[in-house]
């Protein structure tokens, strides 16, 4: 069991997502960084679907009542089990009774403080053991189902764990670790932080419909992220984006990524809770192996959008699949019959 000691601003159970409903209006949901909590998942044995904690803004407190293991994802934030600091993408056994703590305030001093902070997920052997809703375990806050009561998590709350016996990695084996996503060295196109991010985008359908001043704005000009974004979208600031012709548009489907233009010229970025229809033009969409960027730029980071091809979009997905392989085969390749375990 996981106690709830504090949540912080938003933490939820979310797993990959809940699929094949668009056609009840229902959205896929599920974490906004999938590549931090795969690579979680992977760390402490589990299939890289099963449920974890999606904490938002890396603050949180929270006591686990038995043995296990776990895993963060995401970047690092200060976190602490039993006062002593841990990092993201770690494979860390766990005591009953220890208390993982998520604090900015970790940090030594503010300049100190994490930068990459939006989200954080963690992952513990054999998943937050919620019931399956529509095949999937993911909170649909707006819905108010899934999850745990459908609804964001609170004070007191108390998390069931599932049967970590099926894990491939051993419960009390010693700590292990991966570079991160950011700093693996692949060709994923990680910033240095999160302040300042680069996403690769597809021309959308009404691309040519924007005027070429609008359409050069994309790709020159910055764009800051405003904080009314959240899990359905990403509002973004800049140079306001006209199209040649202010047309009506029949409403049509839509899907995380999809960057459309209301009218008032700035852009929304849809992320994994939007809706699954929209009217508004889409004038791009960021690459699926992008979209874990996004999910960690804070509030005010400042966005820049590239322009990609369909092959440079496969090449990033094969790249972003290849580097969660290699935490399989790093955990397939450690001998547990050789480590010295941590029992009591």
């Amino acid at each position: 069991m996981i106690d709830i000691i504090q949540p912080g601003m938003l933490a939820s159970v979310q797993d990959m997502g809940r699929y094949g409903h668009r056609s009840l209006g229902i959205h896929p949901g599920g974490a906004l960084n999938t590549l931090a909590l795969a690579s979680a998942n992977l760390l402490v044995g589990n299939p890289v679907d099963a449920a974890g904690l999606e904490i938002t803004m890396g603050v949180a407190e929270l006591r686990f009542t038995r043995d296990t293991r776990i895993a963060l994802g995401g970047d690092d934030i200060g976190a602490t089990l039993d006062g002593k600091p841990i990092a993201a993408c770690w494979s860390i056994p766990v005591r009953a009774g220890s208390v993982l703590k998520l604090s900015l305030a970790a940090a030594d001093s503010p300049e100190q403080a994490p930068r990459h902070s939006m989200r954080t997920y963690l992952a513990v052997a054999g998943g937050i053991d919620v019931p399956l809703v529509l095949g999937s375990r993911s909170t649909d806050l707006k819905a108010g189902f899934g999850g745990h009561q459908g609804r964001a998590l609170k004070r007191g709350d108390k998390l069931p764990i599932g049967d970590a016996s099926a894990a491939s990695v051993a419960v009390h084996g010693p700590a292990f670790g991966v570079r991160s996503p950011r700093w693996s060295g692949l060709a994923l196109r990680a910033d240095e932080h999160s302040q300042h991010v680069t996403l690769r985008v597809l021309p959308g359908p009404e691309f040519e419909q924007f005027s070429k001043s609008s359409r050069e704005a994309l790709w020159s000009d910055t764009w800051r992220v405003t904080p009314n974004s959240n899990r359905m979208g990403y509002r973004l600031e800049g140079p306001e984006l006209k199209r040649k012709q202010g047309r009506d548009m029949l409403s049509h489907g839509v899907v995380p990524g999809v960057i459309q233009v209301p009218p008032s010229g700035q852009p929304i970025i849809l992320m994994g809770d939007a809706q699954t229809t929209g009217g508004y033009p889409k004038i791009g969409v960021i690459i699926g192996a992008d979209l874990w960027k996004l999910a960690q730029a804070p509030l005010n980071a400042t966005l820049r959008l590239e322009p990609c091809e369909m092959a440079d979009a496969l090449a990033a997905a094969e790249e972003q699949q290849r580097y969660l392989d290699s935490i399989r085969a790093t955990v397939a390749a450690l001998d547990w019959s050789r480590a010295t375990l941590y029992k009591k």
